[in-house]
């Protein structure tokens, strides 16, 4: 179950950040030409926050089908359309070749990745917290967690090695190509993995209930406005701790290639070695935190994260700027592990937050709201900031903002941990829901 959700959401996570380097690497001349490079760079990176406009749309659509229909199906369709969407970006002519339309194409294809990435993360972290048990439901529903730093860590892996072994020409010739058309492979391992995965139980359990009040003339909204009637705090909770999240992840990963290569001059190998050593203790770190969000609860870890990476935001740039590959290297990792401390316990909690019957819909809305104006918009504002001042000060505080929301955001919120999730969401304080029910202990996830 857990190894299943873990290599789809991998694959699906390698299509969407495959693009975000590409884009930082190769789209500005291939696609958006200009007699500037950062300029064209800035228009690829738009390009690319399309992807992340479109995830809220797929949320909604997903979330609405997924808490009517099962979670597994509509986790096969976001694959497949996903994995459709990449490798057809591999067969793309250039600017070159079709002028303007070469860039429309690449931006629809984006804006369908954005929208298949926008109904997977909401199935592929309920899929394993439903399937789990109460006490260690951090640790197992971090491991679809996993799969961000592990997508990230193969394009970063592939991309690396093609230009280790490719002169640049060769490169942006026809080398780019090759990480994209991969994906077809990929999505087929992906595809055998997810249909081998049973429905969750709670889901079957809730649905049976449906059916039977339906049976019996009561009606039921549709999930969407439903949990916008009962829901609207923890969808606010969800966005409020997603921001900072967001914003540290694209700035430490994206934009650091731009950052490296276009205003440091460094080689690309020094900022795709950065990520990849980074990327890798990012990958051991997500679950680790899961799981200590288990014993001390989801809120104290996340704020480690958040208040953490608003203290790291200075010290990062700073690093950088001494154009030592150690030094960024060691920059970039702590950086991903504190944001590891926000990312880790956050599909624990945020399932959590919300009723059976609208988990899908509210995890799904409240997390790709937030990626429409953070993650979508961190490496687009970060590269302007960066243009404008020629300084990294105002994109150091822009990340400092960024976690400040979600430090207040999770400690205003409810602490989650140990929610029976065949129970009504938590409303209260956990203090209060401790004397009125003991947390069911179920089996763990196979």
């Amino acid at each position: 179950m857990v190894g299943a959700s873990l290599i789809g959401t991998t694959i699906e996570w390698y299509d969407f950040f495959l693009y975000g380097s590409a884009a930082a690497l190769v789209f500005g001349k291939l696609f958006f030409p200009a007699s500037d490079p950062m300029t064209g760079t800035l228009l690829a990176f738009t390009s690319y926050a399309l992807g992340f406009v479109a995830r809220p749309l797929g949320g909604l659509v997903f979330g609405h089908f997924g808490d009517l229909l099962g979670r597994k199906r509509l986790l096969v369709c976001s694959l497949l359309l996903m994995g459709g969407c990449t490798f057809a970006m591999g067969l793309l002519p250039t600017y070159a070749e079709i002028g303007v339309w070469a860039p429309v194409l690449l931006s629809l294809l984006r804006l369908l990745q954005g929208f298949a990435l926008g109904g997977e993360w909401g199935g592929a972290v309920l899929i394993v917290s439903e399937h789990g048990g109460d006490r260690h439901r951090g640790f197992w529903a971090a491991w679809p967690q996993a799969g961000a730093p592990g997508g990230n860590l193969l394009a970063t892996g592939v991309l690396a090695a093609l230009v280790a072994v490719q002169s640049e020409a060769a490169f942006l010739g026809w080398g780019w190509r090759i990480p994209f058309l991969l994906s077809g492979a990929l999505v087929l391992l992906g595809l055998w993995m997810r249909l081998s995965v049973s429905e969750t139980p709670i889901f079957l359990q809730a649905r049976a209930r449906a059916r039977a009040e339906a049976a019996r003339g009561v009606r039921r909204r549709a999930p969407l406005l439903e949990v916008l009637r009962t829901g609207r705090r923890q969808v606010l909770t969800a966005i409020g701790a997603r921001v900072g999240e967001n914003v540290s992840y694209y700035l430490l990963t994206s934009f650091l290639l731009v950052y490296i290569t276009t205003h440091l001059r460094l080689p690309q190998s020094t900022a795709l070695n950065a990520v990849l050593i980074a990327s890798a203790v990012h990958f051991v770190a997500i679950p680790l935190w899961g799981a200590l969000s288990d014993r001390v609860g989801r809120k104290p870890v996340t704020l480690v994260g958040s208040v953490g990476m608003t203290l790291w935001s200075f010290a990062f740039f700073a690093l950088l700027d001494t154009r030592d590959p150690a030094a960024i290297t060691l920059a970039v990792t702590v950086g991903l592990l504190l944001h590891g401390a926000m990312y880790g316990p956050q599909a624990a909690f945020i399932a959590e937050l919300f009723d059976t019957a609208v988990r899908y819909s509210g995890a799904s809305v409240g997390a790709q709201l937030a990626s429409v104006f953070a993650g979508a918009l961190a490496p687009v504002t970060a590269i302007k900031l960066l243009k404008d001042h020629g300084s990294f000060v105002p994109v150091a505080l822009y990340l400092c903002l960024a976690a400040t929301i979600t430090s207040v955001a999770v400690a205003l919120a409810v602490e989650t941990r140990g929610h029976d999730l065949t129970r009504p969401a938590a409303r209260t304080s956990h203090r209060a829901r401790r004397g009125r029910h003991r947390p069911r202990r179920s089996a763990h996830p196979r």
